[in-house]
């Protein structure tokens, strides 16, 4: 039986879970004041984040010798394959002073790695969000100042793929899936026997409740210059204002529904215009498959509302089948990526960048 502690920061809290094996054990979400962590550089949080899963073993009767393997939400790196990654002094290196951006992702390995150090084991990340398998061609936008880069919710859609494979009794390499995450951004993704070959991330598909995702590049080149916006300011309403925001001024589909319920025709519009261009994404990432479609997953926060879920299925079943996950199976996906590579079931992989 091996015990696997997975810690998945975020920006104002960090989860995480003990698990034995398979089993769930426990899990808490440690929320953090402004104040605790600090006006520095997000690297500087390690400590005291580091500080608070410590106690949180303590609360639970778990020596830090007990634990075989520690793993962290992968971060923003450069392009990365799938799977588990070894913490080492490369990877910290990178995580600490050159991810390709500031994230508290970026501190699941480090905090995982002082813990592993402490404990006589290996620390890990598993699928991180920068997962790129995308083929020389894919990567192709149209002109050459600008690369398609893969970042998407690799670790949730991968998790999500593997459990959908299991349930229909089969593999993960053995099958083609397509799935969709759905939260405050959206991404959707081409999984072909184990590979994720193309993607739509948050900023090139869909509009989501926080993104405004793939608009006319002419005319947003001519906002960009207009003289209106700041740059900052530019990017705020592509990330975090645009999509339901913009429309409606909320990023929370059950307030959307329950205006729809009383009347609200825009409302009714922009939702559906939200899973009409999901249903176009999930269309596009079919070619890659040629057709060849296992299942069409849908995950996600969003995914808990049946009527939204309905209006995607409509439009895609005849490509295949929908499956429903909701919410996210983060946790899961990193205790049981580490499980796999101490079953000798996988390979861990070495950073080299």
């Amino acid at each position: 039986m091996y015990k696997i502690l997975a810690i998945n920061p975020g920006s104002t809290s960090t989860k995480v879970a003990l698990y034995e094996d398979e089993t769930k054990l426990v899990q808490k979400n440690l929320e953090h004041t402004p104040e605790e962590l600090g006006s520095g550089p997000i690297p500087s949080q390690k400590g005291y984040r580091t500080e608070k899963v410590l106690e949180f073993l303590a609360e639970n009767g778990v020596k830090v010798t007990d634990l075989a393997a520690v793993v962290g939400r992968g971060g923003i790196l450069p392009p990365v394959r799938s799977g588990a990654y070894l913490v080492d002094d490369n990877l910290i290196d990178v995580l600490t002073n050159r991810p390709v951006a500031p994230h508290a992702s970026n501190l699941g390995g480090l905090i995982a790695a002082d813990i592993a150090k402490e404990a006589g084991v290996n620390a890990y990340i598993y699928d991180s969000v920068a997962v790129d398998e995308l083929s020389e061609m894919a990567h192709l936008s149209g002109t050459p100042l600008i690369t398609r880069t893969s970042h998407s919710h690799a670790l949730n859609s991968r998790a999500c793929a593997m459990y959908i494979a299991k349930q229909l009794g089969g593999k993960y390499e053995d099958m083609n899936f397509i799935v969709v995450h759905m939260g405050g951004g959206i991404s959707s993704s081409a999984h072909c026997k184990g590979t994720v070959i193309d993607i739509n991330c948050d900023d090139e598909g869909t509009f989501s409740p926080q993104r405004a995702g793939r608009v006319n590049s002419r005319e947003l080149v001519d906002l960009c210059y207009s003289g209106r916006f700041t740059q900052k300011e530019m990017q705020k309403k592509l990330r975090g204002e645009g999509g339901l925001i913009a429309y409606l001024g909320t990023d929370d589909v059950r307030v959307v529904m329950k205006r729809i319920e009383e009347g609200d025709k825009f409302a009714a519009t922009v939702l559906e215009a939200m899973a009409y261009q999901i249903a176009k994404d999930i269309g596009n990432l079919a070619t890659t498959l040629c057709g060849k479609v296992d299942r069409i997953i849908l995950t996600g926060s969003i995914a808990y509302s049946d009527k939204f879920d309905a209006m995607i299925k409509e439009r895609v079943e005849w490509i295949a089948p929908v499956e429903v996950v909701p919410g996210e199976k983060e946790m899961d996906a990193l205790a049981g990526g580490a499980l796999r590579v101490l079953r000798g079931e996988e390979q861990y992989r070495v950073f080299e960048g």
